[in-house]
């Protein structure tokens, strides 16, 4: 049953335990102090699919974040970072390779992952760091994706949920809920669907949300943190969430938080606007003969609330996390990450997902906290993802691969150096998306679904945004006019699409240069 909330008393309770935390943090900060010369410990915080727009601190006047926002005042908060892949496999590559996913050759969901990649949780382990994985990693060697999966990818312990039904039966969250959740046999996905009464959020979950997985991966993550807190040793937590990825189930009290808010809704689309994107960009949002932008608007509204509230459950977690890190005394030898692998179209442009070069698939949050390390500011600096995995190795003394494809951030976290501003930013996708869908599948000879090349590129600086599709397809879009991407100038404005198809093309060639100019070859040749 859906029990309504305050929407004060909701904000007060949620930041309650921070108050309890602040009054140990004395005596913490002694304990602390001696082991202030070990290298620092890694949490890092992941959702998935979480716009950059769904966090108060960014501007969001209506979604409720308390823990998040309190996060970003003491953190470097990124205004504009971008993910290198707008789909979950190749973009969590990106971010544990620090590399491009032209250059790691993971493109489509559930492919594997080259084994001469060595990821970021490997190069932390072989440094010493006791490695740590709860929720999503939506990443393997080989499938299935067991936890076994993992461990061989450098994490320690591991504790897997990728969140999906074929996934399932490696789950550690439904193994655990199998055994605790009274009604298990329900699926953890189930909404009560048309049975809502009017009114009532059709997409509220039938499970109680203590069995939820956002609530079992807050729960177990802050277990592992006890744990690792005891070893003794540098640790590395990956903390991830499957939400507020869809579908949009979401338990009481969440379920009804924005009730009675009229949220500003995605413009409608028809048939001739979807026409008039390229043809990739059509074939993506049709394929297997569906039409999201013709879903009825209450429940489009119900799915932008849920996605809300999925958010702020989320945020309750992490908070308590944050609270549970101050009072083992690890708050001022630990990094904190939050980020998210990529956005939502929540119907903007006329699609449900991602996939696309679209803000809202590629523009994330991202903060990164390090007390006395880290200056809390709020940055207007383009960066990438890839940027996060060399600017940690930094900030912890341990040794960046050469191959690196990503910028060190410290000098413009903690103000000591020279840093190299980017003026721009990369990704890539294959579009249409590779699915089980008949008709988009790849074929060498004919590509997916009628495109012949479905891989798309991007390039976005400061004022303009190009795509790039090899059939022939571009869009172009003046961002300091058109901050919602609405108006192809590329037809227009042919100067600045070559140029920024040329900009594409020169990243293509160097970004792989080191790995590709090695140091072997370069050794003096002996008769």
């Amino acid at each position: 049953m859906s029990h309504p909330i305050s929407r004060r008393n909701f904000v007060s309770s949620s930041l309650s335990a921070t108050a309890a935390a602040n009054s140990v943090r004395a005596d913490a900060a002694t304990q602390a102090s001696t082991e202030a010369n070990t290298p620092p410990n890694i949490l890092w915080i992941m959702t998935d699919q979480q716009r950059y727009d769904c966090v108060g601190a960014n501007g969001n006047s209506l979604i409720q974040t308390p823990n998040l926002d309190r996060l970003a005042t003491e953190s470097a908060n990124f205004s504009h970072a971008y993910v290198q892949s707008p789909v979950c496999t190749p973009s969590r590559a990106c971010f544990f390779t620090g590399r491009y996913a032209h250059a790691h050759r993971c493109r489509v969901n559930y492919t594997v992952l080259d084994r001469r990649e060595v990821l970021l949780p490997q190069r932390l382990r072989d440094a010493g760091y006791d490695t740590r994985l709860v929720g999503k990693l939506h990443l393997a060697y080989q499938y299935p994706a067991v936890p076994e999966s993992a461990q061989q990818m450098g994490f320690n312990h591991v504790e897997l949920h990728d969140g999906s039904r074929h996934t399932d039966d490696w789950s550690d969250y439904v193994k655990w809920r199998n055994k605790n959740d009274p009604r298990a046999a329900v699926y953890y996905r189930k909404t009560i669907g048309d049975k809502a009464r009017p009114g009532q959020n059709p997409y509220a979950a039938i499970i109680d949300d203590e069995f939820t997985d956002t609530t079992w991966t807050g729960e177990r993550t802050r277990a592992h943190l006890r744990e690792a807190t005891a070893q003794r040793k540098p640790f590395f937590l990956f903390s991830s969430y499957w939400k507020p990825h869809a579908p949009f189930e979401v338990p009481a009290p969440f379920d009804s938080l924005h009730n009675a808010d009229d949220m500003p809704l995605p413009a409608a689309v028809d048939m001739d606007n979807i026409e008039s994107l390229p043809l990739p960009l059509q074939k993506l949002i049709l394929r297997g003969n569906r039409r999201p932008f013709e879903m009825n608007r209450q429940q489009l509204l119900w799915a932008w609330r849920s996605y809300y509230a999925s958010i702020t459950h989320i945020d309750r977690e992490v908070g308590r996390t944050l609270d549970l890190l101050d009072e083992l005394g690890q708050r001022d030898n630990t990094i904190v990450v939050f980020c998210s692998d990529h956005g939502d179209q929540m119907l903007e442009h006329g699609l449900m997902g991602k996939n696309v070069f679209f803000d809202e698939s590629i523009r994330v949050p991202l903060m990164i906290r390090a007390p006395g390390k880290i200056k809390p500011r709020r940055s207007q600096e383009l960066v990438e993802s890839i940027d996060v995995m060399p600017t940690l190795f930094n900030l912890c003394g341990v040794d960046a691969p050469e191959h690196i494809q990503g910028r060190d951030l410290t000098p413009l976290l903690t103000g000591d150096g020279d840093f190299a501003s980017r003026d721009a930013v990369f990704s890539e996708n294959i579009i249409p998306e590779v699915i089980t869908i008949p008709g988009y599948q790849f074929n060498p000879a004919r590509g997916i679904a009628g495109i012949r090349h479905p891989d798309a590129k991007m390039v976005r600086t400061r004022k303009w945004k190009y795509n790039y599709y090899p059939d022939g397809y571009e869009e172009l879009y003046d961002l300091e006019t058109d901050p919602k991407e609405t108006r192809n100038l590329s037809a227009v404005k042919k100067g600045v699409a070559i140029e920024l198809r040329g900009r594409i093309l020169d990243w293509l060639l160097t970004a792989s240069e080191s790995e590709q100019i090695a140091e072997h070859w370069l050794v003096p040749w002996k008769a």
